[in-house]
């Protein structure tokens, strides 16, 4: 993979891991569709780590509550999450820190138990077209319940009135996402929280807290994983240059996505996940 390359994938996937859009499914059409080498372990785990550290620089307050309230939150949970631990500023923190822990069993168990068989599915040059497809679908399938979603959604919703069912419904999305490139991330959990009536940005904000443990989890995975296999110097410039163009694209994305919804709907995601989808079924029928 050539350097500049490694830079546009980073804008690919600082752009996308955030927009409700799929990261996973365009880092896969962009190779697909221009005939470009895959970036390996290495560069996957440089676009993780990049991406992380956007969500980490820009929610950098509310993480170190969320941090500072786990030994409180351990002390009690049940009495936090019914709500009958008091009012106190901590309690709001620990009570947001338990819901992100219950949001993220989905998909953690998702990564653990079917990793390696998506990776075989969705990355190799034998499965293209049916991946592709798969992406395709997804596009189009999570666009429409987006759509549904913004029509059936009371959008009265903040993070304090987010309840247990809400947050396993938010997390069986991220679930999807894990299980199937082209759901997106964000676009499930911001889809399945305008379902459980959020705000537009109060689904973006849980979207994006919730999945910091995942984005995480993949991260050093993949990390860990390229050190085991070494890499050369040009890997190590991908993995830089992809990082850090990931990085800097997702903290404005990020920045950019929660002022959007506080003011327009989703709309706009919505048309661009079906033509998007719709254009590379076209595309696969005549390849």
């Amino acid at each position: 993979m050539e350097l500049w390359q490694a830079i546009i994938l980073g804008i690919v996937q600082g752009l996308t891991e955030f927009l409700p859009i799929s990261s996973s499914g365009h880092l896969i059409i962009f190779p697909w569709l221009f005939g470009w080498d895959t970036g390996g372990l290495a560069f996957d785990a440089s676009l993780h780590l990049g991406t992380l550290a956007a969500v980490l620089v820009y929610f950098r307050h509310e993480l170190l509550n969320l941090v500072r309230a786990i030994p409180y939150a351990l002390s009690k949970p049940l009495p936090i999450l019914k709500g009958q631990s008091g009012g106190e500023e901590r309690d709001k923190w620990a009570r947001l820190g338990l819901i992100i822990v219950i949001m993220s069993i989905p998909g953690g168990i998702v990564g653990v138990l079917f990793a390696s068989e998506i990776d075989a599915f969705f990355h190799t040059d034998e499965n293209s077209t049916r991946a592709i497809a798969v992406i395709s679908a997804m596009l189009i399938i999570i666009g429409l319940l987006m759509l549904l979603g913004e029509r059936a959604g009371k959008h009265e919703k903040n993070l304090q009135q987010v309840t247990v069912v809400d947050a396993i419904v938010v997390g069986l999305g991220q679930a999807l996402a894990a299980l199937l490139p082209g759901t997106s991330r964000s676009g499930a959990t911001i889809t399945a929280g305008l379902f459980r009536g959020l705000t537009r940005p109060e689904a973006a904000r849980l979207s994006f807290l919730g999945g910091v443990p995942l984005i995480a989890a993949a991260g050093l995975m993949s990390f860990v994983d390229a050190l085991r296999e070494g890499m050369s110097g040009s890997e190590l410039s991908n993995f830089i240059a992809g990082g850090v163009a990931a990085a800097v694209v997702g903290f404005f994305a990020v920045s950019g996505l929660i002022r959007f919804l506080q003011k327009q709907s989703t709309f706009v995601f919505v048309v661009y996940r079906v033509v998007f989808g719709i254009f590379l079924l076209i595309m696969l029928v005549f390849r």
